[in-house]
């Protein structure tokens, strides 16, 4: 069964770190691009950063995370991770994340997990 599975949100102070990690099931990850995004309350969704597959590996941020966010893998746990740094009371969202087969700009996300939630406040 195809599964992908978000966990490492909680409640930080503003300037924190926190890691999420994105762990599939039913699949290997590293074949796929890999897309984290987040959901603000009474906001539509956004995309945070991406990861291409193992052949290419580039990742793409948004301006708004540039700097303070690396996405990676870490293949011996078929997971992505985004490392949040310096956090800010606006990243909170709920954060998901999703596979595609196709690389950016190409991507279709087929399978996305159910979030996990991240809240920056003092």
């Amino acid at each position: 069964q195809v599964q992908l599975v978000e966990s490492g949100g909680g409640l930080v102070q503003p300037g924190a770190s926190l890691r999420l990690s994105c762990t599939a099931s039913g699949f290997t990850l590293d074949y796929y691009a890999v897309g984290w995004f987040r959901q603000a309350p009474g906001k539509e969704r956004e995309g945070v950063a991406q990861i291409a597959n193992s052949e290419g590996g580039s990742r793409y941020y948004a301006d708004s995370v540039k700097g303070r966010f690396t996405i990676s893998r870490d293949n011996a746990k078929n997971a992505v991770v985004l490392q949040m740094n310096s956090l800010k009371p606006e990243d909170t969202a709920i954060y998901y994340c999703a596979r595609s087969e196709y690389d950016p700009p190409l991507t279709e996300w087929d399978y996305w997990g159910k979030g996990t939630l991240v809240t920056v406040s003092a």
